[in-house]
C-alpha cells in the first residue's frame, strides 16, 4: 500500500507518466490516492478519462487533499464520476501515519 504494485511495462508512454506521476507527487498522502488509483485502474481508462485524470492531477496537492478529505467541497468541474472512483481510493491517513508516529518514539 505504500508503494508501487504494478509494473509498467505493459502499458503505453502515456500512461507510464501518469504512473510515475501519481506515485511522485510530492505529498505522500496523494502518493497514496493517486497511486493506488492509478495501480489499479490505469490500464483500463478510455482516453477522456486519461484527459480528465490529467486535469485533476495538475491541480495543487494542498487543494486536492482538501477535496478528497472533504474539508472543502471539490469545484463543480471535478464533480465526475471518475473523481468519485479516485477519491474511493482515500487511504485511513490517521492509521498509516499512527504507526509511523509510534517507530518514531
Amino acid at each position: 500500500m505504500t508503494g508501487i504494485s504494478r509494473t509498467s511495462a505493459d502499458l503505453d508512454p502515456r500512461r507510464r507518466r501518469i504512473l510515475f506521476r501519481a506515485w511522485h507527487r510530492g505529498v505522500r498522502e496523494m502518493d497514496l490516492v493517486f497511486g493506488q488509483f492509478a495501480d489499479n485502474e490505469l490500464a483500463d481508462l478510455p482516453e477522456a478519462d486519461l484527459d480528465e485524470l490529467e486535469t485533476i492531477m495538475s491541480e495543487e496537492d494542498t487543494d486536492l487533499l482538501k477535496w478528497i478529505l472533504g474539508s472543502q467541497p471539490a469545484p463543480e468541474r471535478y464533480r465526475t464520476p471518475l473523481f468519485e472512483r479516485l477519491i474511493s481510493y482515500r487511504p485511513d491517513f490517521d492509521v498509516l501515519f499512527a504507526d509511523k508516529d509510534k517507530s518514531v518514539r
